[in-house]
């Protein structure tokens, strides 16, 4: 893709700046006097990435009603829109996602952040982009493994609701992996929709919103503990996933049926959901630094059955008696 498809029609009128991952800017065509590249990966989501884009702003005097625009995936947007929030108090920010996680995920609903003291998101902001542009194309240059991370959020989205998204990804699994275009132009934009129902309802994360963290308690613990190396967003949410189905089936609370659904939909897409990939305990003192608990109490988002979300407390012994399985 041309960097003009891309950046059409930005407004200039404060300067910009634009960023890129160093995976994206090797398939974006032409290049800009005011791009910055930022090393791609969640071990580079941290302040030398964001001092990056503010030095960026900083040396080509943009304003206040200036833009950053960041093409990428979605470390790179969290981090440039970010900076955006905290630069001259807040610019104007335009996201270009170019995986899926990023398209139907990280990139949409305002959040930003960067990881910090070896957790997941830690330091951010609510900073809505003044634009989200999306361009299923990039897809078919993703590598399989950060294409299959989108598909978790994906069919993450599609439990939360009881629309048609979670119908097409049973029916379509063969032409969602190939990576039809024609079948994910319609999917992207149904998994952002169930996205912009529940933000719409919650923007700060007071009350609903939190249930599209289903799977994140488990799967940012297991990322964190893991050093942020050997799994891929996707794979931790997948895993993570599949432990709140079977701590709500423990508690009761979880129709067992759905579960197994549940579980079956997952490893149909290729997640591996087996085994304990490290220290019980580890996880669980990970899950303690999670910055949605609250009064210092970890909060599970757990579900009764398709569609229907509830964010509830896990006694400990329980919690490690499903990670030891």
């Amino acid at each position: 893709m041309h960097r003009d498809e891309v950046f059409l029609d930005i407004d200039e009128r404060g300067g910009h700046v634009e960023v890129f991952d160093t995976n994206t800017r090797a398939i974006v065509e032409g290049s800009h006097p005011n791009e910055v590249v930022l090393p791609a990966g969640e071990a580079h989501k941290g302040w030398p990435s964001v001092e990056a884009v503010l030095h960026a702003a900083l040396d080509r005097g943009v304003g206040r009603d200036g833009v950053v625009v960041a093409c990428g995936g979605g470390v790179v947007c969290d981090i440039a829109a970010f900076a955006a929030s905290i630069y001259v108090r807040g610019c104007r920010v335009i996201l270009v996602p170019t995986t899926l996680l990023a398209m139907v995920d990280a990139a949409f609903g305002g959040k930003t952040g960067i990881d910090f003291g070896g957790l997941k998101n830690m330091v951010g902001s609510f900073y809505p982009a003044e634009e989200l542009r999306i361009a299923v194309d990039f897809l078919p240059s993703l590598p399989f493994r950060d294409y299959q991370s989108g598909l978790a959020e994906v069919l993450k989205h599609s439990l939360l609701e009881k629309s048609t998204l979670r119908a097409r990804m049973e029916k379509h699994r063969e032409e969602v992996l190939a990576r039809d275009l024609s079948l994910l132009e319609g999917i992207v934009p149904d998994a952002l929709e169930v996205k912009a129902r529940i933000v719409g309802q919650d923007f700060r994360e007071t009350d609903s919103r939190a249930h599209l963290n289903l799977g994140h308690t488990f799967g940012h613990a297991l990322e964190s503990v893991t050093g942020f190396e050997r799994y891929t967003h996707g794979e931790a949410v997948a895993w993570g996933i599949d432990k709140a189905m079977k701590t709500g089936a423990r508690l009761g609370v979880t129709e067992e049926g759905y579960a197994r659904e549940v579980s079956s939909l997952l490893a149909s897409y290729g997640f591996d959901l087996s085994g304990l990939p490290a220290e019980a305990e580890a996880i669980l003192e990970a899950m303690r630094q999670d910055k949605k608990k609250r009064v210092g109490r970890v909060r599970f988002v757990l579900q009764r059955r398709w569609g229907e979300t509830f964010v509830t407390e896990v006694d400990d012994d329980l919690v490690l008696s499903v990670l030891r399985e």
